[in-house]
């Protein structure tokens, strides 16, 4: 994201360029979004449920990789030693714990906020649906509203994962609902592709362990333009159109990243990406795609750059890193959880944890420097450049603000008392960071 506010604050704390803040109901890692004088929010509210447990870092690993005992399992015992015999002073290997079924006993309630950006108060409240959570419960620190609305000035849109999309009109109405499944995801760690809307078209990737597919709806009606099924499981990325000099494409991120015609859903190129989870989301301009993948313990994350008007699939041959199609790829950048941020002729890329920095030419994938601020924790939240400064904010709610370029300079830390998985939302010269307890607007 890049600010075009000219006079946005680079110093903040619980006492200083604070305007205003709202407490708001529930538990959500959706990131806040503005559009004119109004900013939406959403939200999961356990109207009867247990508050959602002290966050976990997330291992960056598949299921057959993942210490399952820290979701509370029972670990099989190993068979017999030798000398004994079952039933001897020796227990029988255990099975498979049962299912976690708690989660039918709760009751949410999902909800999206709109807010008066000049003054926090709230304008409405729309209800999508109360009841019970579908597919299973949410474990990791995650909860049942991970995924940021999205608006096209007609309408908002909200995709609650299990629960499927709701779309409200600008009033708070409730227009329409489409049910799009419930499935089991990676590690029980719930959804996160955010919906896309583009040209009264409303797009979802819906990537589990059970039948990924990405949908195309009617933003007047819900009604099913295209669905696509993904030979994919559990991804977090949100796609994105991605208007080239050749045409206008739907991009997604997975293990294999797919481009789509948006009209008809047809896959125009594939491309392998590597790394270990789709997490960050591809990033455009005009004549370039910038898209990788975060890595894990032993894969590091990647990064390639694909070329406008690809065809096919754009793969480079065993060994190589660059393609017909693809300008230039480095299967170690370092891509961790947020999204890259280009700017300036410069792609800035933030690891998941430590607060590492690494920059590239963004035309040639040449490593301009790769750096670390301190004081800085684990890292979800995408990215953003404001004038001569790139930002990030880390899960502890502090700040850094960097300078731009090939130089790498830290120019502050500024610290805010709250949990902070949700990117970064820009209004004017104003900043609408979303923490896990309040929303808090940020300005001079």
């Amino acid at each position: 994201m890049i600010a075009q506010g000219k006079n946005l604050p680079t110093e903040w704390g619980k006492d200083t360029n604070v305007l205003w803040t709202y407490d708001f109901d529930g538990q959500s890692w959706s990131s806040p979004i503005i559009l004119g004088d109004k900013v939406f929010i959403s939200s999961a509210i356990g109207v009867k449920a247990k508050p959602i447990g002290v966050f976990e870092s997330r291992p960056e690993s598949r299921p057959e990789e993942a210490d399952t005992s820290r979701a509370g399992r029972e670990r099989p015992q190993g068979p017999p030693q030798p000398g004994g015999a079952p039933g001897a002073g020796q227990e029988r290997p255990q099975g498979p714990p049962p299912p976690d079924t708690s989660y039918l006993e709760e009751i949410y309630r999902w909800e999206v906020t709109c807010l008066d950006l000049n003054t926090g108060e709230v304008v409405w409240k729309g209800t999508a649906y109360e009841g019970n959570p579908r597919g299973g419960i949410n474990r990791g620190g995650s909860s049942y509203a991970n995924e940021t609305p999205v608006t096209d000035g007609k309408r908002v849109y909200a995709y609650f994962g299990n629960m499927g999309m709701f779309c409200f009109d600008m009033e708070g109405k409730l227009l329409w609902k489409k049910d799009l499944g419930a499935y089991k995801t990676l590690n029980e760690w719930g959804t996160g592709s955010s919906p896309v809307v583009y040209q009264e078209i409303v797009y979802q990737q819906v990537d589990n362990e059970e039948s990924s597919f990405i949908v195309a709806l009617d933003a007047a009606t819900g009604e099913q333009v295209w669905k696509a099924e993904r030979d994919e499981k559990t991804t977090y990325s949100t796609p994105v159109i991605w208007k080239n000099s050749v045409r206008t494409e739907l991009v997604s991120g997975g293990k294999i990243a797919r481009s789509y015609d948006p009209k008809t859903g047809k896959v125009l190129w594939e491309l392998k990406v590597g790394g270990e989870m789709s997490i960050p989301s591809p990033v455009p301009d005009k004549d370039r795609l910038y898209i990788g993948n975060a890595g894990g313990r032993e894969t590091p994350g990647t990064l390639c750059a694909v070329k406008a008007g690809a065809e096919g699939d754009i793969t480079p041959a065993a060994g190589e890193l660059t393609g017909t199609w693809v300008e230039w790829s480095n299967p170690e950048a370092g891509t961790g959880n947020p999204t890259p941020l280009i700017y300036k002729g410069l792609v800035y890329i933030l690891a998941g944890r430590g607060g590492n920095i690494s920059c590239f030419d963004a035309a040639t994938g040449k490593l301009v420097y790769k750096e670390k601020a301190e004081n800085v924790a684990g890292c979800w939240a995408s990215p953003w450049a404001a004038g001569d400064n790139i930002c990030f904010v880390d899960e502890k709610g502090v700040t850094t603000i960097i300078k731009a370029g090939e130089k790498f300079e830290v120019v502050a830390q500024n610290k805010l008392e709250d949990r902070v998985w949700a990117s970064v939302g820009v209004a004017g010269n104003d900043y609408i960071i979303k923490g896990a307890e309040r929303l808090y607007c940020i300005g001079l």
